[in-house]
Formats: structure tokens, C-alpha cells, sequence
């Protein structure tokens, strides 16, 4: 028999947005669900980069806006741009009253650095590059001090329970043993993260999967930009997958790119060169992979002997597969970083489903446009996941009382044989023909080879399932949009469209 819980608000998803949320819904009585132990398989924990605010004397909301919608390619919803950049510097406080140990200067100031496509110094960060870790630390311990938020870690959530068409609750397993158990509460909130792990080489850990966005999907909720997928340029390439990240913010002190012929080649390709956005220096490095050339980043003259105390976690990482960033060139390649899609919300995190709101990388706000500006993921995050709470707090919640219904069919606990190979050929087809580069063609092959794999495993386990479900949706929105803009680049449209200067919106087509 299924178990089943009860609680007036349900997070799905322990990550920056989803404490976030579930710190500001208290007094309620909320559950928090982990897919793993709690502060670990969250993207979160991997942010090196920090948090863009502008909170320095030379700078305003009004310019961080500014640079949100120049990075966007257009397509930005400025409503949403002006209450993210509006309220950063109030999230900032909100850590720092929480303990959060941040990056500051000899004088004591918060010390900020500079990343790509931004105007100014506004990236506030903890121990060089640790910055995720360190919120997350905070907001843990912030969490756990709250008796009325239960922490459930070690479950995955596989579909959204509907009671009249409202979602009131999902259906999880116990990773240990499979067990099932129904979690029903009065407002929902998928907070699951992104979708990485839907590509061969990406900087997700193997939990990002695209669950909130599948489950969603599989309930009938409206999806939006799905097609824009940010690849970070600098992932270290050492062989390993997940690939380590190299910090946007190692360019920003002034490290420079170079082929294995020594050319610096992104003086030509941008004006900004190694500090332009990053899908212009991830297909710039990309073209160079495709010429044959292996491509480093060069921090000896810029960071030098510094790199250890900035960067100690690159520089763990770095001298861990063998390089010292001090004497050589750091090995790097584009790898999925990032979705800007995702399930579409209001500016108070409501989706088109009653009783379910989403934030953090599993929902599209619109405030990214096209392509994320760096450091302001985890921004959104902590913006949104307050915003979802205070919305949610201005309804009468009510626990579920009548009956309830699925969403889909119900996933097999356990994974098939051949699951582990079809996951990896459909990770290699994304990258391959619905990553940095893409053509009508190649979109087809992979929508071709989607429908193979679903026809062959029509009740897999929750991984390929949710990735299935997640890149025919990417690819259907990338053959749709007949352009190229931002992340999203069509060697047979290599023009933007100012048709096309516009958000796309969608629904799974069929259930899975």
C-alpha cells in the first residue's frame, strides 16, 4: 500500500530556489523533497561564479538591466528584468543577515568582480569560486533551525498528483528501495533544477535530469524557450562527466584563449573578445575544435601565482588532473551549462497548472531571453523562490480532499537493460545536432532517434524517461524557430529574425 503524506506547502527540489522558497513559506508546514542527501546534487553547490547585483557605488539596477536584456538577444521580458535586477541587493543583505560569508576587501567592502557582457564590477562572491556552496551552506543551516519544514532527502518525485485538474501533490519513490509514497499538500512547488544531463558534455551533476520540467509536461502545464541552451565556453576538459567548470570570472581578472598553435582567437570573433557573451565565445571555440584545434585558457600573466588563493577550486581541480595553471594553459570546451526554458511562469512563479508554481532553472520567467547573463542564475533563484513563497502565502491553502489522478503513465522503479546505452546515445545526439550548432537535418535525426528510443523503452525509469520527454521538447522548439539568437544557432538561419524577436510557448504533444 502507498504511503502517503500530508503537509500544507510540498518543494520539489533542494537547490538555492527551493530552500529559498521553503525558508520564506514558514510558519506553514512545508516538505522539502531531495533527490539526494541534502547539499549535495544540486546545482547550486557547483556555482563558482557568484551573484550579480549592483551594489557598487558606480553602478544601478538600471544597468545590470541593461546588460540582463543586451545578453538576452531581445527577447527579454522587461517587467521581469526590472524586479530580478530591482532586487538584488535586498537578496544580498538577506544572506549576509543569514550568515553568508562573502568575498570582501582589505577595507571590509564586499569585494566584486567582473564577468562577461557585464558593464561593471557587481559579481559578489564567497571563497574565490565557492560562492554556491556557501549559500547553499547558509541556507541550510536556515532551513534545519525551522521545526515546521521537513526535510525528505533521498527520493525521487516521478509525477504530479491532480485533484480536479489542480496539482496537489506528486507521486515519489524511495531511491533505497522503491517504495512509493504520495506527498499531497496544498500548494506545490517544482524547484528540480536543469537539464544538463540530456547532453554528452555538460557541467550539471548527473541529477539534473529535467524532472520538474517532464513532470509538468506529462500534467499538460505550457512550456516556454525551450530551445535556448546555454553552453558554458570553459568547461575543463580532462576527461571527466561531469566536466569541472572554469569560473566566467577567470576570464574576468584577464586570462585569455588560445589554440594549440598559440592564437589568440577571440579578438577577431568579438569586440569584447573573451568577455563576450558566452555563446559567441562557446561557438568561437567550438569552430576552433572543428578546424582540429584543442583550445587552453591562458591565466599565466593575467592570475599567475594568485591562482590558488582566487581560484582554490579550480586550481584543485586543475592540479588534481595534472596541470598548473600557473605554468600552462588550462584545457577547456563548450558544455552544457544552462536552460533558459523551461515550465513558464508569472512574475510571482505561477504556472498554468492551479496549485503548482515553479522557480529556479525549471522555470522560464522570460528574464534571460535567449542567453543567461553570467551570475544571474543564482539571483533568479533567490528572487524567485521569495516571490513563490509570498505569492503561495496570499492564498488559503487547502489540503487535498477529494479524489486524486496521475499524470502519465507511472514510471518502472527500476532502470531496463539498455537503459544506461540509450541514455548515452541520446546525450550524443543532443550534443551532436541540438548543441552549440544546429540545421533542419540534424534536428530531424534527432527527433527520429528520440522516437526510436521511446518506442523501445515505452515505461522507462525515471532518468531516460525525463530526458526523453525534455529533448524532443528542446528539439521541436529548435526546428520551430527558424532564426539564429543567442544560445540557439542555425547554420541554415544564421540571421536573427526580428519576426521572430518573441518568446516561444508550447505543450508536450503527446504524453509519454
Amino acid at each position: 500500500m502507498t504511503e502517503t503524506r500530508h503537509s500544507d506547502a510540498l518543494v520539489v527540489g533542494a537547490g538555492i530556489a527551493g530552500l529559498m522558497a521553503a525558508l520564506k513559506l514558514v510558519p506553514a508546514k512545508v516538505t522539502v523533497l531531495a533527490k539526494t542527501r541534502l547539499g549535495k546534487g544540486a546545482a547550486t553547490d557547483w556555482a563558482q561564479g557568484g551573484i550579480a547585483a549592483a551594489i557598487g557605488k558606480d553602478d544601478s539596477p538600471g544597468l545590470h538591466a541593461i546588460d540582463t536584456q543586451r545578453a538576452g538577444a531581445g527577447i527579454n521580458d522587461a517587467t521581469i528584468v526590472e524586479i530580478l535586477t530591482r532586487d538584488a541587493p535586498a537578496r544580498i543583505e538577506e544572506l549576509l543577515a543569514l550568515g553568508a560569508a562573502f568575498d570582501r576587501t582589505d577595507a571590509g567592502e564586499l569585494a566584486l568582480g567582473r564577468e562577461a557582457a557585464h558593464q561593471r564590477r557587481r559579481i559578489v562572491k564567497a571563497g574565490g569560486d565557492a560562492t554556491g556552496h556557501e549559500i547553499l551552506k547558509t541556507l541550510i543551516e536556515a532551513v534545519r533551525a525551522h521545526p515546521s519544514i521537513e526535510i525528505v532527502e533521498n527520493v525521487t518525485a516521478d509525477d504530479a498528483i491532480l485533484e480536479s485538474g489542480r496539482v496537489c501533490g506528486v507521486r515519489a519513490h524511495d531511491n533505497a528501495d522503491g517504495r512509493a509514497i504520495d506527498f499531497l499538500a496544498g500548494a506545490v512547488v517544482f524547484a528540480t533544477g536543469g537539464i544538463g544531463r540530456l547532453y554528452r558534455y555538460t557541467t550539471n551533476p548527473v541529477q539534473a535530469t529535467g524532472d520538474g520540467i517532464a513532470m509538468a509536461a506529462r500534467a499538460g502545464a505550457v512550456l516556454a524557450d525551450m530551445e535556448f541552451v546555454q553552453f558554458h565556453p570553459t568547461a575543463l576538459s580532462i576527461g571527466r562527466d561531469p566536466m569541472p567548470l572554469v569560473t566566467e570570472a577567470v576570464r574576468g581578472e584577464g586570462a585569455i584563449l588560445v589554440n594549440d598553435l598559440g592564437e589568440r582567437f577571440m579578438l577577431a570573433a568579438h569586440p569584447d573578445a573573451e568577455l563576450a557573451p558566452r555563446d559567441v565565445v562557446a561557438r568561437a571555440i567550438f569552430e576552433q575544435q572543428q578546424r582540429g584545434r584543442s583550445v587552453g585558457l591562458d591565466a599565466r600573466a593575467a592570475i599567475g601565482e594568485r591562482f590558488p588563493h582566487e581560484f582554490p577550486t579550480v586550481f584543485r581541480f586543475c592540479m588534481e588532473a595534472g596541470i598548473d595553471p600557473r605554468l600552462e594553459n588550462i584545457p577547456v570546451s563548450p558544455a552544457a551549462h544552462y536552460h533558459m526554458g523551461g515550465i513558464a511562469v508569472d512574475e510571482w512563479g505561477r504556472t498554468s497548472l492551479p496549485g503548482l508554481w515553479a522557480c529556479g532553472e525549471t522555470s522560464a520567467t522570460g528574464v534571460h531571453g535567449a542567453n543567461r547573463l553570467a551570475s544571474n542564475s543564482l539571483l533568479e533563484a533567490l528572487v524567485y523562490g521569495l516571490r513563490v513563497a509570498k505569492d503561495i502565502q496570499s492564498f488559503a491553502i487547502a489540503a487535498p480532499g477529494g479524489s486524486v489522478a496521475f499524470a502519465g503513465e507511472p514510471a518502472s522503479s527500476q532502470a531496463q537493460a539498455g537503459e544506461s546505452q540509450a541514455t548515452a546515445d541520446l546525450r550524443n545526439v543532443m550534443y551532436a545536432n541540438v548543441g552549440l550548432v544546429r540545421h533542419e537535418q540534424g534536428l530531424r535525426e534527432a527527433l527520429r532517434r528520440i522516437a526510436e528510443l521511446e518506442a523501445e523503452f515505452p515505461r522507462a525509469a525515471n532518468e531516460l524517461r525525463n530526458l526523453l520527454v525534455v529533448g524532443k521538447l528542446i528539439t521541436e522548439a529548435a526546428l520551430a524557430r527558424r532564426e539564429s539568437r543567442g544560445s540557439h544557432y542555425r547554420t541554415d538561419y544564421p540571421q536573427p529574425d526580428e519576426a521572430l524577436a518573441k518568446r516561444s510557448f508550447t505543450r508536450l504533444r503527446s504524453v509519454a
